[in-house]
Parts: C-alpha cells; structure tokens; sequence
C-alpha cells in the first residue's frame, strides 16, 4: 500500500519547524538591536575620548624664543601662574556711542582654544561682534620685580591705520594683594599713538605675585620659647612628684615651694644691697610696728600701786 508524504512528516512537525524559525528570527532581531546599541555606545565613547584629549591638550604660554633659550626665571613664573590658568576675566569698556569693547583674558591659555588662534587677550565689539586678538600665548614675555610680574603677550592683530600697521600686544601688569588669588582686572590704557611699540596695559591683583613669607624665628623667639617651655615642664613636673610621690596637698604641692615664698624677701635684700646709697651703720629712719613692744622689760615695776 502506497505511503503518501503527509503520513511521512505529520502536523506536528511542520508546526515545531515553524516555531523554531520564529525563535530563530526574533533571536537574530535582538542580536541586530544589541549590535546597533553598541554601535551607538562605541560612537558616544569615541567623541568623549576625543573631547577629552582636546581638553588635555589645551595650549598654554610659550616664551618668544627657542625652547633651549627659555631661563629658569621665565619658566618658574609661568608655573607660578598656574593656578590662574583655569580663571577667565573680562573687562567692559565704554568710550561714548562708538567704542564699546568687552575684553577676555586668561592666563597661559586660549580664550577660545576653538579657534585655535592662541588668542589668549581677546577683544570683541559689542556693536558689531567683531572680535580682534589683541596679543597671542605662543609670542609671550614674562618677568618679575619684588612685589610685581609683568606678563607680555604679543603677536596679536595688525592695527590698520595706527601704530605703522604692526601687530597689536598686551601688557598685564599682576601686583601683589595677600589674601586674593586673583582680581581687579581692568584696562588702563591704550598707547596707540606712537609710530611703533603700541600697546595695551592692565592690571589685575593676586597673591602669586607677592614674595615668600620669611617664616624664619630669630634667635629671641627661639629662647623665648624655649625658656617657657622649661618653665612649664618644672611646673607640670614638679606638681607631679609633689602630689603623687611626696603626697603634698595645697600650696605645698608646687615645686619648691619655700624657696619661691622666701624670694620676695631675698629679692628685696639684693636691691638694698646694691641700690642704696647711705651707708651701711648708719639707723633706719622707721621703726618697725613693734618695736617698744618686743625690746627688754624694764626692771622698774609699779609695784606701789598695788595694794598693801
């Protein structure tokens, strides 16, 4: 009897492949999903990392002059500056309806690193929106005096009409102030008047530029506090062994203590001796209370007054 194919695969069993290829299916859907998340992941990780290493290698100063001819003067102001290096000041000026100028500063570093135009003092106009460097990081001078660092940056804009066309730079002078990491940033002037050696000169405060604190104790200070340390270890010392080896109470238990009752007497005793003049038999102009009272008893006695 012929067999037909339907008796060979059963019902059952197309509908168990079946299934097996929508498992299959959706499997192969979630594997797609979890691909193009980490896909997405990976991209998101990409620009962070990248973004980072943009942060990190933000620009900083560079004195005018080959890396070889950098002194250690120079190098060790521009690591003193460092803490300012992560501040941002700005200073608005004013001159009537045709000059209104807001200008960006930062120390050692760029102002926009966007640009990367190493504008590290940068001038933008309010009215027009146009912005000019007034002096770039990569041409900087720096120098110092006792309570002062003057810190150049050159290489800005050309001037147009002023200065003989030549490039624009900015003078910061940093005074000392204890007691303020950084402040008072302002403009004081702008010498554009000359044929050559323009400028623009602010000024701003910080502690950086003041000189190290002599924290050195002269010799006066250093036996004043030994000598007070002598005296309070005798005093704790000798209270100590008083009390608690000798089992003095009260007054007794400071150290010695007869010897510092009777040193008002022996003090006193010591000026008389070298301070008086007169000399030394000749009687005392008082007499002590007592006196008559402790001399000898006379002999006379009024014994005729008692009665017989």
């Amino acid at each position: 009897m012929p067999v037909s194919g339907a008796s060979l695969f059963p019902r059952g069993g197309r509908a168990s492949a079946r299934a097996r290829r929508e498992e299959a299916g959706r499997r192969g859907s979630r594997m797609s999903s979890l691909c193009h998340t980490s896909a997405v992941m990976v991209v998101f990780m990409a620009l962070a990392v990248s973004v980072g290493a943009e942060q990190l290698e933000e620009k900083s100063c560079d004195v005018i002059g080959d890396e070889s001819s950098e002194s250690q003067t120079e190098r060790a102001l521009l690591k003193k500056l460092e803490p300012l290096s992560q501040m941002r000041f700005n200073v608005t000026v004013e001159k009537g309806k045709t000059e209104n100028y807001i200008y960006h500063f930062r120390v050692c570093r760029e102002v926009n690193s966007s640009q990367h135009d190493f504008g590290g003092l940068v001038q933008t106009d309010r009215q027009g929106r146009r912005t000019t460097v007034i002096g770039r990081i990569n041409e900087t001078q720096v120098f110092n005096g006792s309570d002062w660092i003057m810190l150049i940056y050159k290489g800005g804009d050309s001037y147009g009409s002023h200065c003989s066309g030549e490039k624009r730079r900015a003078v910061i002078m940093i005074s000392c102030k204890r007691g303020v990491i950084a402040s008072s940033f302002s403009i004081i002037s702008e010498e554009r008047e000359k044929e050559q050696e323009c400028f623009y000169l602010f000024e701003m405060d910080s502690s950086l530029a003041c000189p190290a604190e002599d924290s050195h104790l002269s010799v006066g200070s250093i036996l004043l506090i030994t000598f007070a340390s002598l005296i309070a270890v005798y005093i704790i010392g000798g209270f100590l062994y008083q009390r608690l080896v000798v089992g003095a109470k009260g007054m007794e238990q400071f150290p010695h203590f007869a010897f510092w009752q009777d040193l008002g007497n022996l003090v006193a005793d010591g000026c008389d001796f070298v301070c008086r003049s007169k000399p030394r038999n000749a009687p005392a102009a008082y007499r002590g209370v007592g006196d008559d009272q402790l001399a000898e008893e006379s002999e006379e006695r009024d014994d005729h007054l008692l009665p017989m």
